[in-house]
């Protein structure tokens, strides 16, 4: 059906402007961790978002007001959640993933990567889009907890301080 009548029209672009501004003021009240892409958590509170607003536009069972009370419930647990993290080392490891090292010093961790489904083909992926051309100058390639890939060459690597957390370091710096 291409057309049911104007008033399910007009109801979608009312509908669209409040819960869009609703959602803009919340999330700006919010804070930035709303939309943040550290982890899967927070990759789920983005889509349960979207899902909410697209719901909140197209299902005339919801109401606005129930529409922007589900805005407002997500975004207070999202915060507690992530308030509690801050705090709490054991919600911090229910909720957050710890990166993994895949590649240390030109090394394929076969078993971490077995471990994160990665195959060599990401590795070199990875390592290409951070213009490396061997992975002999790789120092270490993680996959971050957002399912990104950080690439960290031999010539950068410093003190290592910024592996502090990296699943598999301690192991393999022994």
């Amino acid at each position: 059906m291409f057309f049911d009548d104007w008033q399910g029209l007009l109801r979608v672009a009312v509908v669209g402007v409040l819960a869009y501004a609703a959602l803009i003021v919340l999330l700006r009240t919010s804070g930035k961790r709303a939309l943040a892409k550290l982890n899967a958590f927070d990759f789920v509170v983005t889509i349960a978002l979207g899902s909410i607003l697209a719901t909140i536009l197209l299902s005339q069972d919801v109401a606005l007001a129930e529409g922007v009370l589900a805005f407002v419930v997500l975004l207070a647990l999202q915060f507690l959640i992530t308030w509690l993290s801050v705090r709490s080392p054991t919600v911090r490891r229910l909720v957050k993933s710890e990166p993994a090292l895949l590649l240390f010093r030109g090394r394929v961790l076969e078993q971490a990567m077995k471990a994160e489904r990665v195959t060599i083909d990401e590795l070199l992926d990875a390592a290409r889009s951070f213009g490396v051309g061997t992975l002999d100058d790789v120092e270490a390639l993680v996959l971050e907890t957002d399912g990104t890939f950080s690439v960290i060459r031999r010539s950068d690597s410093g003190d290592g301080s910024a592996m502090t957390g990296v699943g598999g370091y301690n192991s393999v710096q022994r």
